[in-house]
């Protein structure tokens, strides 16, 4: 990534993580696991892993990476455990088309969050990306959508809030590593959940299913995900992660035969086309380049 703008960059790592991303929804659908037996993996297998790949990295710096995070480190380490565990929380409280609406209003409240305290305004075709992607996730879900309970829709929201947070944080201190801070998070889901797992075992399949999702479709893209804000600002991020709604259901589909509706196929298409376009726009300004 050497000599890349920091567009580049931050689109890259965006991208990429998303695509790690997009075959969870079916890895969930294959696995037999319990809800909270799932959350509890998803925080520990990827906790270890990382850790180990920053033990590697840091060598004799590893201790002072962790106290290098300082307060803003704590914070995100703290918000990026409570969206993992509200994320679970909401999807078992809630319709599911529910929780996904209001995780779609993420790139917006990072807008507004970065707009308040980075100073950071978002340009007119950001805003609109963000109000097509919306309304676009609106409409694939419109259908399934039911008002469902009000503590699971605030889950949601919170869900949402956490993740305009999180990358509004490691915007604000993008000269620092937060890495540390994102595994401790895992560690935060880890023990939370394990007070809840009834059954640790993994049976069959699920040795295959559980340690691939954690791994390629967690550990993965959430050091990715830490990285982006740096980059770029945070409603970009976000705005990436929309990909996920179209992308996840052609995985299942393509391997579970579960053909995905057609306001999936054009909602997703809008979604698609309007980052592509956004993209280009965001990729042909003049960007400063780092070595």
């Amino acid at each position: 990534m050497n000599k890349l703008s920091d567009q580049k960059k931050g689109s890259l790592l965006a991208f990429v993580a998303v695509m790690f991303i997009t075959p969870d929804s079916l890895l969930i659908r294959l696995s037999d696991i319990e809800t909270w037996g799932m959350l509890f993996y998803r925080g520990a297998i990827p906790f270890f892993i990382v850790l180990i790949g920053l033990l590697i990295f840091y060598r004799q710096n590893f201790i002072n990476a962790f106290f290098k995070v300082g307060t803003i480190g704590i914070f995100y380490a703290i918000s990026f455990s409570i969206c993992n565990i509200t994320f679970i929380i909401s999807i078992q409280n809630t319709n599911v088309a529910n929780t996904l609406i209001m995780i779609a209003l993420a790139p917006m409240l990072s807008a507004i969050l970065g707009a308040i305290f980075l100073k950071e305004m978002p340009n007119k075709g950001t805003w609109i990306a963000i109000f097509i992607t919306f309304l676009s996730a609106l409409f694939i879900f419109y259908d399934s959508l039911q008002m469902g309970n009000l503590f699971g829709n605030i889950m949601g929201f919170v869900t949402a809030a956490g993740l305009a947070i999180n990358a509004v944080l490691i915007r604000y201190a993008k000269d620092r590593d937060l890495l540390p801070s994102a595994v401790m998070g895992k560690l935060g889901v880890a023990v939370f959940a394990f007070f809840f797992v009834e059954n640790f075992n993994l049976i069959g399949s699920d040795q295959i299913y559980i340690p691939l999702m954690c791994i390629v479709c967690v550990a993965l893209p959430f050091v990715l995900v830490t990285i982006a804000p740096r980059f770029i600002p945070a409603e970009e991020v976000n705005l990436f992660f929309l990909l996920e709604t179209i992308i996840g259901p052609i995985w299942v589909w393509l391997v579970i035969k579960e053909q995905p509706s057609f306001e999936t196929i054009i909602g997703g298409a809008i979604i698609i086309i309007t980052l592509g376009v956004h993209s280009f726009i965001k990729l042909r300004e003049p960007q400063k380049i780092i070595n």
